[in-house]
């Protein structure tokens, strides 16, 4: 049984006329004959009463007759679907995501995303940069938002924003009161560190820093979220580098301070596994990118 066969099924059914029927379907009699034959024998019962006067639905026809539409509504629909994935206005997207993505135009990027895709589901994880590669590895994410270029085989990357760090301190704090900050005035400072497991290359940009200052930092705390970084120092618990982003979180009790010369730049990175194009995942990188703070 083929769906060509239902269809022109369906059509005799309403025109119960061969003529009329053919007519629809754009192809000569003959050729509808044989194919209601071949529907008949995959069935196993007549479905059509048919003399030189007129043609009629059997029991079996009847029953067919509301099966075959239904099949049919179902199988257009299936191909509507089918074509608006393609066409990005449908589907779904897993998206993985750092915090510090809060600050970094993230929000304003998926808002004009689904105003214009009301009809893709959007699910949203927070992880950390290893997390988000393990579920794009297992295809548990579309696309992840990172901070490392270091990935394994099998993903592929683009990079999104590079920006600065700055010194992030308590309002009450001496250095506070300066417009800029050398990295060795920091030397004697007790800092809150981004964790080593939660992200080795941040963890490793800042120690960097520091060394290039010609000073190990004396690490008091070490959290696996910037917020929480800056939320420690504005409780007078130690002093950071964050990312320049992270002043946009404006917690009560942190100031932030340009460094006066170049350093390691804090970068992002959208990351998706390579394969079919994804429209979806291209689109929302597209309205990322709209969606940066300038001067990225």
């Amino acid at each position: 049984m083929e769906l060509r066969h239902l269809r022109y099924f369906s059509v005799l059914a309403d025109e119960l006329h061969f003529g009329r029927a053919a007519q629809r379907l754009a192809i000569s009699q003959p050729p509808l004959s044989v194919a209601i034959r071949q529907l008949e024998d995959a069935v196993g019962a007549r479905l059509f009463e048919r003399n030189s006067k007129e043609v009629r639905l059997t029991a079996a026809g009847l029953a067919l007759r509301e099966s075959a539409r239904r099949l049919l509504r179902q199988t257009e629909e299936m191909a509507l679907e089918a074509r608006d994935v393609a066409a990005g206005s449908v589907g779904r997207l897993r998206i993985g995501f750092v915090g510090a993505m809060l600050y970094r135009g993230l929000p304003q990027a998926l808002r004009a995303f689904q105003a214009r895709h009301p009809g893709v589901r959007i699910s949203l994880a927070e992880l950390n940069t290893g997390e988000q590669v393990a579920e794009l590895l297992h295809d548990r994410l579309d696309l992840g938002f990172v901070h490392t270029h270091r990935l394994p085989q099998g993903l592929a990357q683009r990079l999104l924003l590079t920006e600065p760090f700055v010194c992030c301190l308590p309002t009450r704090h001496a250095l506070a009161r300066r417009r800029v900050l050398a990295p060795s005035e920091l030397r004697e400072q007790p800092f809150v560190l981004f964790s080593r497991t939660a992200s080795p290359d941040y963890h490793e940009r800042i120690l960097s820093i520091c060394a290039a200052a010609g000073f190990l930092p004396e690490v008091r705390h070490e959290v696996r979220h910037w917020l929480a970084v800056v939320s420690l120092v504005s409780q007078g618990l130690g002093v950071a580098l964050v990312p320049e982003a992270m002043q946009r979180s404006a917690l009560k009790g942190a100031v932030f301070r340009p460094l006066d010369r170049e350093v390691a730049q804090s970068e992002t990175y959208g990351v998706w596994r390579p394969g079919p194009r994804n429209m979806l995942v291209e689109r929302l990188l597209q309205d990322m990118a709209r969606a940066l703070p300038p001067g990225r």
